[in-house]
């Protein structure tokens, strides 16, 4: 029996997710999906890399496997995957979801959060684009879903919802100074570093493997999933 890749979660991230979008904004997706576990016992097997889908909606997609590495490792657009509205998923995906205090690291993360974060900034000072008040957005969120990492173990997606949202609503409508919106970064950059001294969380890689391990047995050509 052949099994194709099956997506086992779809979730809405960008402006929409985050309750800032405008008329004018795109719906973007991300979403995590499985091969057939016998691929990658034949001769030539590469995992598959990131995907990117663009039309008139915007889709990244990560193998199951590669996507846990990458959670590991603290990626920021990875780690909201776990928080950002559920669109499509099934029992794996849900479980995947669960899998979330036991993917991230105070420390991984917050090298991550941050590094992102400066890439923002440097894009919004560059006025990137033309649209320096995305990147600003970008910069600002990131840092505060990071305090809100170290301090809580989880992070707000719908970050309209918090009192700095709302500034940065504003200031996505282009209604701000350059020097608030670097003020905003640094206020958020040192008390992400003052949590970072008070939060030792670490990935349980045992769960991680465990995950893996069934999610293979699985999707075997020869154990068709549920």
């Amino acid at each position: 029996m052949t099994i194709i890749p099956q997506t086992i979660l779809k979730v809405l991230v960008g402006s929409h997710a985050h309750g800032l979008a405008t008329p004018a904004s795109e719906h973007d997706y991300r979403s995590v999906f499985v091969i057939p576990t016998d691929d990658m016992f034949k001769l030539g097997f590469k995992q598959p890399g990131t995907q990117w889908t663009k039309g008139q909606t915007d889709e990244t997609a990560w193998e199951v496997g590669p996507f846990l590495s990458l959670a590991t490792q603290g990626h920021p657009l990875v780690l909201e995957t776990f928080w950002a509205p559920v669109e499509q998923f099934n029992k794996w995906g849900q479980r995947l979801r669960s899998l979330f205090p036991d993917v991230w690291s105070s420390e991984k993360s917050f090298d991550a959060f941050v590094k992102y974060a400066h890439n923002q900034r440097q894009k919004f000072l560059e006025k990137k684009d033309g649209r320096p008040e995305k990147y600003a957005a970008a910069y600002l969120r990131v840092l505060h879903n990071l305090c809100e990492l170290l301090e809580t173990g989880a992070f707000t997606v719908h970050i309209a919802q918090t009192e700095l949202g709302k500034k940065i609503f504003r200031i996505k409508q282009g209604k701000y100074q350059t020097g608030e919106v670097i003020d905003l970064g640094e206020t958020l950059l040192l008390r992400a570093q003052k949590l970072r001294t008070t939060s030792s969380h670490t990935e349980n890689l045992t769960r991680i493997n465990s995950f893996l391990i069934d999610i293979r047995r699985e999707y075997l050509a020869d154990l068709p999933p549920n």
